[in-house]
């Protein structure tokens, strides 16, 4: 089946009635979360984990994938209108969203952001249907010392890429693989890191470890805080359309955004943060008038949301195809599939394919919803800025422990969510990077797996690694990332250093 027939077929499965709830409740749950700061999707996913043991697996990931996009919709309006990130993807939008807000333009702006969101997620969905059968089909010829390679070629770029502290974020890697590890041997039945505790010979519970780490630590991190500072302006329907000559400055930088978008979004460890900044770097260097900028420039804002929603949907590429996440939320994607039973990767094409053509075909779907709903709800969304926080945490916890407490019954887990919470917040403070955990705790397991198949086959000898072309051209450009964060850091260092003599 071609990409385009599996894409036909797709449609006829993601329009089915229950598939169309779950993906209409994912959307908008999305935008809501993007909305509000400080919750992300993320969270979010972490708090619906648990919902999706009660759903078929195909209502569940379109749910999830719902929120994700979704988010990516709404990280931009208060951002916008209070120059404070729903997202981080949305953070370089304030740069000329918030001035053209200033300037009695708010609508204008959330207009443009939301049909390069648009145009951005239709160039990544034409992306995935291009790429991820060639891949998938190019993949199945990869062995277990190219599966383990890539892996762990992944896992460094994401904790050094863009990164301010690589070192930092290669220990949280290396933590989340020492908590995949937990739990009892598959092969030869012995319990790793246990300590004793029963609860803990199946591992660590996914939900409860991501819940702590982005649910309870984001309560923690901001229950300081008192009210929202600023008065979200109220945005009328007909303030939303732009004038003939912004609608022309709209199509080619979200047509460049949305193309860089789709090729960072589909390299694992990238991501759609690093694509954003990216577009709006290059739109500023192309341009006639960078003077603009900055002062409510509208390319400023198609530019980079173009890209963060095409990098969010092109990057289901590498899970999908590969079964390797591209970023954390990723791997809490890669995590609820594993839930259900099916396994990401070249296999799933011909194992699973109505549930792999009818998830791509619901982003488009979804997306569409997006911008039917979003344009005529948008009061709404803007009104969604005055919950207080004093409401929105308490209701965050009591779902944490509603949902951690229904996986298991035990009441093991709901002690793990707190302390998790505890530490991750922690871990925060000290700069270091929890997302990147949860990134080496879902892959590890994976990568032991293939790492020990390929060493059986190799009766041993670990370089097979070496040996196999492609397979040492990941661990080559695994330690070449590693090298030019030294080298990074070393400079860094000695800049420092010669700015601090008198």
């Amino acid at each position: 089946m071609s990409g385009w027939d599996g894409f036909l077929h797709g449609l006829s499965l993601a329009a089915q009635p229950d598939v169309l709830i779950y993906c209409m409740f994912g959307v908008l749950l999305g935008t809501f979360v993007g909305v509000l700061p400080g919750i992300g999707a993320m969270a979010t996913i972490s708090l619906l984990l648990p919902i999706t043991y009660y759903l078929s697996p195909e209502a569940a990931l379109v749910m999830l994938a719902g929120v994700y996009y979704g988010s990516q919709y709404g990280g931009a309006v208060a951002s916008i209108l209070l120059r404070l990130p729903g997202t981080p993807q949305s953070a370089v939008t304030t740069l000329d969203g918030y001035p053209l807000a200033q300037q009695g333009r708010a609508g204008v702006a959330l207009f443009t952001s939301m049909i390069s969101s648009f145009s951005g997620s239709m160039i990544g969905i034409f992306v995935l249907i291009v790429l991820s059968g060639a891949l998938a089909r190019a993949a199945i010829a990869f062995g277990a010392a190219e599966y383990a390679a890539m892996m762990i070629l992944g896992l460094v770029a994401a904790s050094t890429i863009g990164a301010q502290y690589p070192a930092k974020g290669l220990a949280m890697v290396v933590l989340g693989l020492i908590l995949g590890c937990v739990g009892t041997d598959v092969n030869s039945g012995v319990q790793r890191f246990t300590f004793g505790q029963t609860e803990l010979m199946d591992g660590v519970n996914l939900v409860a470890l991501a819940m702590g780490l982005f649910g309870v630590a984001e309560v923690i991190a901001n229950i300081h805080v008192a009210e929202r500072t600023g008065v979200p302006p109220r945005v009328a329907l007909r303030e939303l359309l732009p004038s003939r000559s912004e609608l022309r400055r709209i199509p080619f930088p979200a047509l460049r955004g949305a193309s860089l978008g789709s090729f960072f979004g589909a390299l694992p460890g990238t991501g759609s943060t690093i694509s954003s900044f990216l577009a709006y770097a290059a739109e500023r260097r192309i341009s006639r008038h960078p003077e603009r900028f900055g002062t409510g420039a509208i390319e400023g804002i198609a530019g980079p949301e173009a890209a963060n929603n095409a990098a969010a949907i092109s990057a289901f590429v590498p899970t999908l195809a590969l079964g390797i996440p591209g970023d954390p939320i990723m791997a809490l994607m890669l995590g609820a599939l594993v839930i259900h039973g099916v396994q990401p990767g070249p296999l799933m094409l011909e194992a699973r394919p109505d549930m792999f053509w009818g998830l791509i075909a619901s982003f488009g779907i979804g997306n569409l919803l997006l911008l039917i709903l979003n344009l005529p709800l948008i009061g709404i969304w803007v009104s969604m800025l005055r919950i207080p926080f004093r409401w929105l945490y308490p209701a965050i916890l009591i779902f944490v422990c509603l949902g951690v407490y229904s996986v298991r019954g035990s009441s093991f887990d709901m002690f793990a969510v707190a302390l998790i919470g505890v530490i991750g917040y922690a871990l925060s403070l000290a700069r270091f990077n929890p997302a990147l955990l949860l990134l080496g705790f879902v892959l590890g397991p994976l990568i032991e797996t293939n790492l020990r198949r390929a060493l059986l086959i190799a009766r041993g000898d670990p370089m097979i690694f070496l040996q196999r072309p492609l397979a040492a051209a990941f661990m080559v450009a695994a330690g070449g990332l590693i090298m030019m964060s030294l080298v990074q850091v070393i400079r860094r260092r000695s800049r420092s250093a010669v700015e601090t003599l008198p």
